[in-house]
Formats: C-alpha cells, structure tokens, sequence
C-alpha cells in the first residue's frame, strides 16, 4: 500500500475522536424532515464513511453492489472519507444524511457538547486498535510492556492511552511521538506502536520482514465500538423506516461480506478507491474474520450491528472516572438500539 494510504487507517479514527465542539452547534438546529425520494420512488441516503474506500468499510459496499438497499427502497451513496473530513461536520451541514463513527468516544463527544445525533448500529462488535511490538517470548500479555516507550499520537493520548493507563497503571512519561511514520518503531526492539488491527501489523511485517507481536485491545477488555452508523436525531424520527431498511440491510452486506463472496464489494472498493489492492483487502478481511471483528461478542447472540447498555456503561464509567467526561454526562443519550432488526 503506498504510504498516504498505510499509516492513515488510525490517524484518521483518532482525529475524528476531535473536533466534535464546531458541529454541535450545526446538528442542534437540525430539525430533520423526510429524506427525497428519486423517480423510482426510492430513499435516498447519502452515508458518509470515515476513511476512504477499504475491506473496513466492506459491509456497505456488499450490500450496495448486491442490491440489498436496493431492495429495501432505498439510493443510497455511499461518500468516502479522507484526509481533512469531518463525518460530524457533514452530519451538521445537511451534506449526509448518515456518518460512520469510528469509536465510541464520537458519539459521546457529540452528546457532551450537546449535539442530537445517536449511534444507531455497531458493525464491528471489537475496536480493532492494537498495541505493536517487537517479537519477544517475554511478552505474553500487554502489562509486560510496563516501562517501555510508547509511540503515540497526540489523539491517542486522550482516547484508549487513558483505559491503558487505568488499566495497567502506565504513565504518560512513556510516552513518544507518533508520526504514523513505522521507522521509529522498527530501529526501536522495545518500542510499541499504536495501530490498527488490518493495517499497520501488514506494513510493518512487509517492511522490516519480521511478523510484529500484536496486541489487540478489544480482547484485553476495551470496550469500544468500531464502525457505527450515526444518525442526527432529527433524520430517525422523520425517517424511521428508511433507517431501518438501512441498517438491516447494511447488516446483510456485513454477514456476506465476511462469510460469502466478497468480490463484487472489493471491486467497488478498488474502484473507488484506487489505491487500494487486493492482498490489502484478503488480509484485512482475513483480520476481521480471525478476530471475530464483525461477528463476534454480542452479535453472535442478538444479530451484526447489535450494541448494549453495559457495553456502553463500561466504555462511560472508565472515561468519565478518568476525567475523560463529566459523571453526570447523559451517556445514554450516545446510542439507541430501536431501529437494529428486531427492533421498535
């Protein structure tokens, strides 16, 4: 992958964690109304993604190439993000009718600043953050790391370092810069990276020709949702069917995606973003499917983009005990499980 593409994948999950204070004005005077309809009678759906084109985003593209939305009713295009936009600020703007939210502190920024918009649907059940390490026996678990230096992005510092240094008691003077640039790393045998499960461990591996030890947050106990469907307040109440159709439909695109063909989803993908390769896609879905990504966890039980009140209440209490947000911050208001299937 080329390099604008190869150290992206985090820095832009991180930089959406911010910049959520110039939006909430925006959404606030959202008062929403019934979304157009095309000549066939069709909803149309604008749906922002928070990167451009990838196996992440993959669901979407399969139930878009399938005819999934299609068949519910709806137009729905899908908008790729990229390098300075903002899925809050297009939400505010009226640009898109639906965000992607990267991780669960977006939604809960939006509500702490007063924003009406809610997570409507998680389809990764795992953040896929990772810590990235040299390979050592000595390392079995991420308190092993205690001591070393950390390369992190000034995001990271206000996102999972602050469940990592709950957790495991580490101390902001590990802390060093993280430029996305992995040639720190590779000269360093105790440094540890940030980075993304389907991303940077592939870089690396193909750079400095070792296979990174990886440690993946989410099964140490992070809680944080990935790849959510955000929706203005305003839009779900006008266009509860419409949203619906969206999410059960997104949810069939995420079940063939990852079990089915994925080729028609991967070639969109490529299209659109022609960057992207092919053995980047087969990794990063392989990633998604070994580590029970999209599946795994609740969605096993409930059904794909399922989230819960004690998901939500563990991400809530070790961010606002850690000074991340107030206590009386209104969590709940962050999520709504009524339009995932089954539903409302």
């Amino acid at each position: 992958m080329p390099p604008p593409a190869t150290h992206s994948l985090v820095s832009r999950r991180l930089l959406l964690v911010g910049g959520v204070a110039v939006t909430a004005m925006g959404l606030a005077s959202c008062s929403g109304s019934e979304a157009p309809v095309d000549d066939q009678g069709r909803v149309r759906i604008r749906f922002a993604t928070d990167w451009r084109a990838q196996a992440e985003h993959g669901g979407f593209y399969q139930a878009l190439a399938s005819g999934a939305y299609e068949r519910r009713g709806l137009n729905v295009q899908i908008i790729q993000g990229g390098p300075g936009v903002n899925v809050p600020q297009l939400l505010a703007a009226g640009a898109v009718e639906l965000g992607m939210g990267s991780n669960s502190f977006i939604p809960l920024n939006l509500v702490a600043e007063g924003a009406p918009v809610k997570a409507v649907a998680a389809f990764f059940q795992k953040d896929p953050q990772v810590l990235i390490a040299h390979p050592d026996p000595a390392l079995e678990t991420i308190a092993d790391l205690t001591g070393r230096p950390f390369l992190l992005a000034d995001a990271s510092i206000t996102a999972f370092w602050v469940w990592l240094k709950a957790k495991y008691g580490f101390t902001d003077d590990q802390v060093r810069k993280y430029n996305f640039n992995p040639a720190p790393f590779i000269a360093d045998e105790r440094a540890v990276q940030q980075g993304y499960l389907t991303s940077e461990p592939y870089t690396i591996q193909k750079e400095a020709g070792f296979e990174p030890r990886v440690f993946l947050l989410a099964d140490e106990g992070y809680p944080s949702y990935a790849t959510m469907v955000l929706a203005p307040d305003g839009f779900a109440r006008d266009n509860a069917t419409a949203l619906r159709s969206f999410i059960a439909a997104s949810a069939e695109g995420w079940r063939d995606y990852m079990r089915g063909d994925p080729a028609a989803a991967d070639a969109l993908i490529r299209q659109a973003n022609p960057e992207m390769t092919q053995d980047v896609l087969d990794q990063a879905r392989a990633k998604l499917s070994e580590y029970g990504i999209v599946d795994g966890g609740d969605a096993a039980l409930y059904g794909l983009g399922t989230m819960t009140l004690d998901r939500w209440r563990a991400f809530f209490e070790v961010t606002s005990q850690s000074g991340v947000y107030p206590l009386d911050l209104r969590w709940r208001d962050a999520f709504t499980d009524a339009f995932l299937p089954g539903r409302g």
